[in-house]
């Protein structure tokens, strides 16, 4: 690689590491859940009937299965998710308790809103749509048929 290639390469991971913390902070700070709370409840919110198999969670979020599983134990000790059961008991999976309803339908504003200004905000639409196109090329060249 060039200098020119280190110089560009080092410039989008330092981008990229300050746009993650100012939107990290700005979950905490105004929703008070953390981004790894935030994907949780995200992915249950976009779900039908807002409840997964824990397994299926496992598999969208791309995570160890002890770390979610360390992770909904944490959420559910603070009333945003409760174990879902099927009419005989058994537990089934995880669902979104009505706190965790609301602080999701309130992080996506507060996130879309930071992400618009950190981000969003200051491109151009020839930027827009440099960064968008080299975005699903990697994600394509690297997750084939993803």
């Amino acid at each position: 690689m060039t200098p020119e290639d280190w110089e560009l390469w080092n410039a989008w991971v330092h981008a990229q590491r300050l746009l993650t913390r100012e939107l990290d902070r700005g979950l905490q700070r105004e929703c008070g859940i953390t981004k790894t709370e935030f994907s949780v409840l995200v992915t249950l919110w976009r779900t039908p009937g807002h409840e997964l198999r824990v397994g299926d969670l496992v598999e969208a979020l791309g995570w160890e299965k002890s770390r979610v599983s360390h992770q909904l134990t944490r959420m559910e000790a603070r009333d945003l998710i409760a174990p879902a059961r099927s009419p005989s008991g058994r537990r089934t999976g995880i669902s979104l308790t009505s706190q965790g309803r609301s602080i999701v339908q309130d992080a996506l504003v507060v996130h879309g809103d930071n992400i618009r200004r950190h981000f969003l905000d200051s491109l151009t639409p020839s930027q827009t749509t440099a960064i968008r196109s080299w975005a699903e090329q990697t994600i394509e060249r690297i997750e084939p048929g993803r």
